[in-house]
């Protein structure tokens, strides 16, 4: 009896779906990767931390369908209704890992947990350990470390009891340096991330995508975004930013503007990776017709940019408070010739370039809680950088340019780096050149 091509394609699919080796596992890979992260975070950083902060318990609470900001971090569980990520120094080199309420396959496979309990044992669970503090993730100015609810700060009380309620803690600083120290399988994987960011950025930035006068801001974004689809990758920015700069200013974020020949276009986005975010921006030039390079004056203005962030990335150094070292970078920028303004108010001054840093925590969301030498983090600015914490190094820097009656471009350089004893150090190459559009 014959078949016909219906029922052929049909087989197909069904022996394909019957065959587990058929195609690239890349999920499990994935898996196995974050399986490694979590683990050296747990060994490497995590006894540190408590230890620094004073912390001698951090309890984690989810609900079902509610797993917070640190689902990844701690181990993709689920919870049938409320779940408990308990982790306790008890001494020696290694804490103590149990997980209260939360099971599945991925959680329980995973090699991180020494413990899994039902969620009504944490009264007597804690009580057993008797911790001095116990840290539980509020805070009034971390958004990833506020997971714990008013509801469920009331029930964490109700059940630990007066004597241990008492002993609650507030987890901002420790969550902050939890997150901000980074392992080398972390680093790996974030670099990961900001290559591809760096690929697709200047992809979009380029006559593959861009057609002048017909291709439209909003064109660009959805292009991204695409991309991110077909390769199973995140954003933490929604729609990427896509904008065209002129004297005054913005003229247009990923509208349905069309770009036009002698626009200045920058892009700021990120991608989103084995849980990392990235966050980076590129600028473009779209040529005139018969041009075969962007006017002296913007490139001028990207050379001073350049060499505004050359000053910065000499400068930051682990040791200090963000706050700190922002402050040396302010006399090396102004030791330089450079003048240090407030965002978005550029002097008159057609003979300098005016700049504004912005050297923010970077890591597992596009702005993250570790230390930050950034005026738009101000809690974040008096916590010390340490090495291995990631760092977007941002500014944004205002030359004059003749073209536009003295008006200033202002220029935004955005790559994610890694701070080390030696100083900062890129993740993939930065931003070196004003890229073209034909």
């Amino acid at each position: 009896m014959s078949r016909t091509p219906t029922a052929l394609v049909l087989a197909l699919v069904a022996l394909t779906t019957l065959a587990p080796d058929a195609a690239p596992q890349e999920a499990r890979r994935r898996w196995e990767r974050l399986n490694q992260i979590r683990r050296d975070k747990f060994d490497h950083v995590l006894p540190a931390v408590m230890r620094e902060h004073g912390v001698d318990m951090w309890i984690t609470m989810i609900r079902e369908a509610n797993h917070g900001s640190f689902r990844l971090d701690l181990g993709e569980g689920y919870a049938a209704t409320d779940g408990f990520y308990v982790f306790t120094d008890r001494g020696g080199d290694r804490i103590e890992r149990a997980a209260l309420g939360i099971d599945g396959p991925l959680m329980e496979r995973n090699g991180a947990y020494d413990l899994f309990l039902p969620a009504d044992a944490l009264a007597g669970f804690v009580a057993e350990r008797d911790p001095a503090t116990i840290a539980v993730n509020t805070s009034r100015a971390i958004g990833p470390a506020d997971d714990l609810s008013h509801t469920g700060w009331e029930q964490l009380v109700e059940t630990l009891g007066e004597t241990y309620a008492a002993r609650l803690v507030s987890g901002e600083a420790f969550l902050s340096d939890f997150r901000g120290r980074r392992t080398a399988s972390e680093i790996a994987a974030f670099a990961e991330a900001g290559e591809i960011s760096r690929e697709l950025a200047e992809r979009a930035l380029s006559n593959e995508v861009i057609t002048p006068d017909v291709t439209t801001l909003e064109d660009v974004a959805w292009w991204l975004l695409d991309r991110l689809l077909e390769r199973g990758l995140g954003s933490s920015f929604g729609m990427p930013s896509i904008y065209v700069t002129g004297p005054d200013g913005i003229v247009a974020v990923s509208t349905d503007r069309v770009i036009r020949r002698g626009d200045v276009l920058m892009i700021d986005w990120g991608v989103g990776h084995l849980g990392f975010f990235t966050d980076m921006k590129r600028i473009a030039y779209v040529l005139r017709e018969g041009e075969e390079r962007a006017p002296a004056s913007f490139r001028h203005a990207f050379e001073r940019a350049v060499a505004a962030r050359d000053v910065i990335t000499r400068t930051l150094r682990p040791g200090r408070t963000a706050a700190e070292a922002e402050a040396e970078v302010h006399a090396a920028l102004e030791a330089a010739g450079f003048v240090n303004i407030p965002f978005n108010e550029p002097t008159r001054d057609p003979d300098t370039t005016d700049v504004v840093i912005g050297c923010h925590s970077v890591g597992n969301t596009g702005h993250g809680i570790g230390p930050s030498v950034a005026f738009f983090n101000p809690v974040r600015r008096g916590y010390p950088l340490r090495a291995t914490n990631l760092l977007s190094i941002e500014l944004f820097a205002y030359t004059s340019i003749p073209e536009w009656g003295g008006n200033k471009l202002r220029v935004p350089l955005e790559d994610d780096a890694v701070v080390t004893e030696r100083g900062v150090e890129w993740l993939y190459p930065a931003n070196e050149r004003l890229l073209l559009v034909r």
